[in-house]
């Protein structure tokens, strides 16, 4: 299989095919056309995928995906202490809802269990 279609040109393969369409979403944000070729036929396989962009755009979208770190460790090294501080405070501290706030009656409420039969 040959790396360019007329004036399409294969920018990237991914492993899997949501890393692949995040990466396809970022260069759609910055005005790049993309092209995605499933490596599967079948709907649902995590097969992987190819990226396609046009000549013109070749090397924008290069430039766009050569910023992405993808070493672990070293997105690591670049980190400080307050990035992590600030990921930690948001794990330890979920998004409380209000349950003070109870439009919805409950089983065990005496206003449903008042069954006076319409004696009055």
């Amino acid at each position: 299989m040959t790396d360019q279609f007329d004036n399409w040109h294969k920018l990237a393969r991914y492993d899997t095919n949501m890393q692949g369409e995040l990466h396809a979403n970022l260069l759609r944000n910055n005005g790049i056309t993309v092209s995605l070729q499933p490596l599967s036929a079948i709907p649902g396989m995590n097969s992987g995928i190819v990226l396609w962009v046009e000549s013109t755009d070749l090397a924008e979208a290069q430039r766009i995906l050569d910023t992405i770190p993808t070493d672990g460790a070293a997105l690591l090294d670049e980190m400080s202490d307050a990035d992590f501080d600030a990921l930690s405070a948001a794990q330890s501290n979920p998004i409380q809802g209000n349950s003070t706030i109870n439009d919805e009656p409950s089983i065990n409420d005496d206003s449903l269990n008042n069954n006076n039969g319409g004696n009055d």
